[in-house]
């Protein structure tokens, strides 16, 4: 798990992919950190791609850096957790501009039943499950 967390820092855009009924949506993020033994991302509640993960939390995301590409795929868990919340803003201080440990529009989530591929056109595929 921490080789795919220094993978998605280092690229600093990843991809994520949710449903939208039956429409796949896939837009960047950039927030990914190890909290408690498990790979959060962060979102705000208010926004579509929460309403979606809610409605289908199987997710899948793609980053590239470097000619090999991850490919993220498993189900995220919302935390409502305060110190969830503390811990990833904390990590990136920038979002404290946009988002609080307190408000009711911080959302952390951690991907559990994870699949990681990472793949290039000059390797074999490695995958890493958690």
């Amino acid at each position: 798990m921490e080789e795919v967390c220094k993978f998605l820092k280092d690229a600093q855009t990843y991809y994520l992919a949710t449903m939208d009924g039956d429409q796949p949506r896939v837009r960047p993020f950039g927030t990914a950190e190890i909290f408690e033994g498990k790979l959060y991302i962060q979102t705000g509640k208010s926004k579509d791609v929460s309403k979606q993960i809610a409605a289908n939390p199987k997710v899948e995301l793609c980053a590239f850096m470097n000619g090999t590409w991850l490919r993220l795929s498993g189900i995220l868990v919302r935390d409502e957790r305060l110190e969830a919340k503390v811990h990833m803003l904390d990590a990136y201080p920038s979002l404290k501009a946009m988002y609080s440990a307190e408000d009711d529009n911080t959302e952390v989530l951690y991907f559990k039943d994870a699949s990681a591929v990472f793949s290039s056109f000059s390797a074999a595929p490695k995958t890493i499950r958690f």
